[in-house]
């Protein structure tokens, strides 16, 4: 059972708000004793599915979740979007497809650099990232 330890909301509107979620990310990372590599892997997980949010999805917010269970800590971010949802998920979790000219990694090199990836998204309603990375 995952046991929720601290959270800090934060909005997601301009770029200096990816420059914010790395920086919380970070200091929330370093708490926790996560490697430097494992630091670099949540933070830009988390800067990439930011930027997704205010480029795609109009803005929005993250939440930072420290959890605990038996044996482990980690970080949970949910990255949550008003935007007009992803219309065709399976192909825009495909390496290299992108709809603003990117290299296409986004989604599909947060999942990877994550322990765990959820992803909620229809057309109309807006998309929901969720990542988890243990120490």
């Amino acid at each position: 059972m995952t046991t929720v330890v601290s959270t800090e909301r934060l909005p997601l509107h301009t770029s200096e708000h990816v420059v914010v979620v790395r920086q919380a990310v970070r200091k929330r990372a370093v708490e926790l004793g996560f490697s430097l590599v494992d630091q670099t892997k949540v933070i830009t997980a988390a800067s990439e599915l930011a930027r997704n949010a205010i480029q795609h999805g109009g803005g929005g917010e993250v939440t930072i979740d420290t959890v605990a269970e038996p044996g482990r800590r980690g970080l949970r971010l949910a990255f949550d979007d008003r935007g007009p949802g992803i219309a065709d998920l399976s192909r825009a979790m495909t390496d290299g497809y992108s709809t603003a000219g990117g290299l296409g990694l986004g989604l599909s090199g947060a999942k990877r650099l994550s322990h765990g990836f959820e992803i909620d998204s229809a057309p109309g309603r807006g998309t929901r990232v969720v990542i988890v990375r243990w120490k």
